[in-house]
């Protein structure tokens, strides 16, 4: 007698597996949708943001947005002014700015754009 080929023992398998409730074994290995994204939480990271307005100490050769804009990644342009234009209003960022420029540096500095309508008071 020969030995069961490799499709027959995969067929087995997976009949076994549909007899036991395969539905419910793969529903479960569905990815998890991830969160949406926001703004951080503790809003003093974005203090890391004043170096890409050169008005700190920059450590020389880092380019001044590696700090900064991961901490606004994957949130949309309107999310992201949103966020910047609190940081800056809560001088978070710890120096007084003239908010439409700095808010418009800050973004553009993440590869974002503020959206027309938006008006950050």
């Amino acid at each position: 007698m020969r030995a069961p080929s490799v499709k027959h023992r995969l067929f087995e398998f997976l009949y076994d597996y549909m007899q036991m409730g395969m539905p419910a074994v793969l529903a479960s290995l569905k990815p998890k949708p991830t969160p949406p994204a926001s703004c951080p939480r503790d809003t003093l990271k974005l203090g890391a943001c004043a170096d890409i307005l050169g008005l700190v100490n920059v450590a020389v050769g880092t380019p001044p947005y590696t700090k900064c804009c991961p901490l606004l990644g994957g949130l949309a342009d309107l999310d992201v002014a949103l966020c910047l234009c609190t940081a800056i209003k809560a001088n978070v960022l710890g120096i007084n700015l003239n908010i439409p420029v700095a808010l418009s540096v800050l973004v553009s500095a993440c590869g974002k754009s503020i959206p027309p309508d938006f008006k950050c008071q």
